[in-house]
């Protein structure tokens, strides 16, 4: 299952189910028909649109309606099943959750999960995991099915009684074993469980149990390292799908090469001290004097993979080498837990959640709130994000804390923890985002260069105010924060004079607060002697927030004394217009295109 999951509420009579099921299911959001259900984080005017808007978007549907209902409205976007999320008609009083569509892409452990929780029955329909209790392309942590098999065939094969091997030497796939199907030695159907990459059976399921061990030479390249990683398995005739992490000596958790490795392969990436590793020493195939008088063990690639996989692993590739990196694989008797092994990469998620209103808010950003184990900000911020941060640890501070909440959120990061730092709008727009930057730079403390830091943008301010009011940003434009807190005020009225002149339309970041008053005054100012009396400047406050309210006023009638730190003010250009349309005053700046009609087809006339 990915994405987040979307209960979906047509009437208040499935409020208080809905509720529960979101307790079921931590960072699941409640959408409701906003006609008749308001006390939810997303409400939707048009139930067959918003419902397909979830499902193309991968989003898990659990939709507490008619079964019906939810067929005759994704009907039309249903295609390639293998793509499927998940899809589940919830009762309103809880007895039952039926799943729909996705029931091996997670719809069938989510509604037994469900079911638990609610005191109902899960309807499972799918006739292979009803009669055998298990469904090979939907297989439990820390294994994968080969692509390619034949899962109509052998699940067939197996409720009809017929003979079907399963090859399985050692005894790996109790799962397998538990449920109600009966393998045989020998069969024309064949199941094997196997790390080899060669395989003639009819489904290869690939049990997780191999571990990478990989070393570099500082500034070793991704692609290097890559190349090698996929020399060795394939040498090896091991198949990727078995590999359940990489591994490397701690003093490598900055290395750009592996961190571009693990992402492109999707595998976890552990580390060990080297006074671990040093351990591993004497069941190294390869011990080295060199390694050891360079990172303090006798063994980079071979003693991670081996303390990846135990006392009982065994190395099964030898150390292979490239010019500047190296590589080893070994086994483990078990299905590997790659969170259990050595340390984690810490991860710093700097994300911007919108003005506030979760429909604003972009899928990778909940993704990352759902990822995280702790979250960091300005307590407001973390409110507004709260059904996706239902059980973590959370980091609270106050406004004007701002250093505080980076160097908190650092600092946890390089403990290994996954932490998601909140802004609100853009992160990288007069956000935290490149306050984190500055910080890294300024202090470059050593445990704070191994996270991995990544930025996933919001919808910033000045886009919300833009979207209610029209279309003030159709030309050239630029943001401007009048408060004097971190950038001197002679350099601030600089800047305005510049955008006046040059005629941007310009967004006011924190025009205003209660002892700052005098900033805005002077802005509007200098922009009433570069712009016409009747200029729109829109005045939009609380965006995407209970009591959002935006006002487009001429600049001549535009009273700073309103404004307030909740408020962004837009003043338009020379170019910008205000049109009365059917929903009322709008704003929009051309883009000139108007303009240049006119010019051809006066110089056609000519």
């Amino acid at each position: 299952m990915t994405g987040v999951p979307a209960i979906i509420v047509l009437g208040p009579s499935g409020l208080e189910t809905a509720r529960r099921a979101q307790a079921a299911l931590p960072g699941a959001e409640l959408h409701g028909f906003a006609k008749r259900v308001r006390e939810v984080d997303v409400t939707f005017d048009n139930t067959a649109e918003h419902l397909g808007a979830l499902f193309l978007a991968g989003r898990p549907i659990i939709a507490l309606t008619a079964a019906g209902i939810v067929i005759r409205c994704l009907a039309r976007h249903l295609g390639d099943k293998t793509q499927e999320p998940p899809v589940i008609a919830l009762a309103e009083d809880g007895s039952h959750a039926v799943p729909l569509l996705g029931g091996h892409h997670g719809a069938n452990r989510m509604a037994e999960e469900l079911a638990a929780a609610l005191g109902g029955t899960a309807a499972i329909t799918t006739a292979g995991e009803l009669a055998l209790g298990f469904a090979f392309d939907d297989p439990p942590e820390g294994w994968h099915m080969e692509p390619g098999g034949d899962v109509k065939k052998v699940t067939a094969a197996l409720l009809a009684g017929e003979a079907v091997a399963l090859d399985d030497p050692s005894r790996l796939a109790d799962w397998l074993r538990n449920g109600s199907a009966q393998f045989s030695s020998d069969g024309p159907c064949k199941v094997a469980v196997s790390v080899r990459a060669e395989s003639t059976a009819d489904i290869t399921l690939r049990p997780q149990i191999l571990a990478l061990g990989v070393g570099c030479e500082r500034g070793t390249m991704a692609e290097e390292a890559s190349a090698l990683i996929s020399q060795t398995l394939v040498g090896a005739g091991l198949s990727p799908l078995a590999v359940a992490c990489m591994a490397s000596v701690d003093l490598k958790m900055d290395e750009p090469a592996l961190r571009a490795v693990a992402r492109q392969t999707g595998l976890p990436l552990r580390f060990f001290e080297a006074a671990r590793l040093e351990q591993e020493t004497p069941r190294l195939a390869n011990p080295s004097d060199v390694v050891f008088r360079a990172v303090g063990c006798h063994g980079v690639a071979e003693a991670a993979a081996l303390a990846c996989t135990g006392t009982d692993g065994e190395l099964i590739v030898s150390k292979q080498k490239s010019a500047r990196a190296t590589c080893a694989v070994a086994r483990a008797s078990a299905i590997l837990q790659p969170e259990s092994l050595g340390r984690g990469l810490g991860r710093l998620t700097i994300v911007g959640i919108g003005p506030g209103d979760a429909g604003w808010r972009t899928p990778a950003v909940s993704a990352a709130l759902l990822r995280a184990s702790d979250v960091v900000g300005y307590g407001l911020y973390l409110d507004l994000a709260a059904p996706l941060t239902v059980g973590k640890k959370r980091h609270e501070f106050a406004l004007g804390e701002e250093e505080r909440r980076v160097r908190t959120a650092l600092d946890l990061a390089a403990e290994g923890r996954d932490v998601a730092l909140v802004s609100s709008g853009d992160a990288g727009i007069f956000g935290m985002a490149a306050l984190a930057y500055e910080l890294l730079e300024r202090e470059a403390a050593p445990a704070w260069r191994s996270i991995e830091i990544n930025v996933e943008p919001g919808i910033s301010a000045l886009q919300a105010a833009a979207a209610r009011a029209g279309a003030p940003l159709g030309h050239d434009f630029c943001a401007i924060s009048l408060s004097d807190l971190m950038t001197p005020w002679p350099v601030i009225e600089k800047r305005l004079e510049a955008a006046a002149s040059a005629d941007f339309v310009v967004a006011l970041y924190n025009p205003a607060s209660k002892k700052r008053r005098q900033g805005l005054a002077r802005a509007v100012e200098i922009f009433a002697a570069a712009r016409p009396a009747d200029c729109p400047v829109i005045v939009a406050r609380n965006l995407g927030r209970a009591g959002e309210h935006v006002n487009i006023v001429a600049l001549s009638d535009f009273d700073p004394d309103m404004i307030d730190m909740l408020t962004l003010v837009m003043i338009g250009g020379n170019q910008t217009r205000a049109i009365e349309s059917g929903d009322g005053r709008r704003v929009y700046t051309p883009r000139g295109y108007g303009a240049q009609a006119k010019q051809q087809a006066k110089q056609q006339a000519t």
